[in-house]
């Protein structure tokens, strides 16, 4: 089974002009969502990591379950006013405006190292604050981790000028 024929594309959504790439389709297969699983197990279970950061709010539906699997801990990140203890946050822009994602000061150990994981990578924002908010509190990032990369829109290729490792199970162009 391939991954990328279990991810719906849905058009003109959430506004006109964009092929929206939603992995519900994929989750809800029993065999789509175990392969998903499987698929980045194998990748990473001769890694030492620490810990799995998912970035809210699909990241979260892949980063616990694979944790688990790793036997390491899971580590959210969240919008900003989600945490209820003290947090460290960035801000980041969005195509209109700005956002701020942020981690509980506690979360990581100086050193740790960190597989990061979301759903999706577009225009890399989101992924790159979350890096930002994964060094500044002591850890380093081994990987940063998608189902989908949409290479078009540069997000992938950010991360890889900034240094970091990327790896996705699939790619759609054009999107």
């Amino acid at each position: 089974m391939s991954i990328d024929s279990k991810i719906r594309a849905v058009p003109d959504y959430p506004k006109e002009g964009i092929m929206f790439r939603d992995i519900t389709t994929l989750l809800k297969d029993a065999a789509g969502l175990k392969d998903t699983l499987d698929l980045f197990v194998a990748r990473y279970k001769t890694i030492e990591i620490d810990k799995v950061v998912g970035i809210e709010s699909r990241g979260f539906i892949l980063g616990a379950p694979l944790a688990y699997l790793l036997g390491v801990g899971f580590v959210p990140v969240r919008k900003k006013g989600k945490l209820p203890a003290e947090t460290i946050g960035v801000n980041y822009e969005l195509e209109y405006g700005s956002d701020c994602l942020e981690m509980h000061t506690d979360s990581l150990e100086p050193g740790d190292k960190v597989l990061l994981v979301d759903d999706l990578i577009a225009t890399g924002g989101t992924a790159s604050a979350s890096v930002k908010l994964i060094e500044q509190l002591g850890g380093k990032v081994l990987e940063v981790g998608f189902i989908v990369d949409l290479p078009d829109l540069g997000g992938s290729t950010l991360l890889r000028n900034l240094g970091y490792q990327t790896f996705s199970l699939c790619e759609f162009e054009g999107d």
